[in-house]
């Protein structure tokens, strides 16, 4: 898998991507975790592949282990974090008419992005 980006919580490769569909492959490394965010346009399902990920969706949060699927319809603030000794993979498929980093709104984010 050649298309990947690395960010400080880990690195994600694009598996697809057209104009309905992203298809990505999330590692999240041990101790870290993506920002509090939600979407205006894309509704993303989740499938852990790999580990443990900690999940929040809006005020809940829920641990998720290998084969579990998460459902993340648009406009819910949600979180990936990997708490455990070894990274968490999710397989992410993004559904709607808007993937692009625009999309994203942050609320709270460890690496100050906005």
């Amino acid at each position: 898998m050649n298309n990947y980006e690395d960010r400080p919580w880990g690195r994600f490769y694009i598996l697809s991507d057209d104009d309905k569909t992203k298809v990505k492959k999330l590692i999240v490394n041990p101790g870290q975790r993506l920002s509090l965010q939600s979407h205006k346009f894309r509704d993303e399902h989740w499938i852990v592949i790999s580990g443990m990920a900690t999940v929040t969706l809006n005020d809940e949060v829920k641990n998720f282990n290998y084969g579990e699927h998460i459902f993340v319809p648009k406009g819910t603030r949600h979180r990936i974090s990997c708490t455990g000794l070894e990274p968490v993979e999710i397989i992410e498929v993004q559904t709607g008419s808007n993937f692009a980093e625009e999309d994203i709104v942050r609320y709270e984010d460890d690496y100050q992005r906005n």
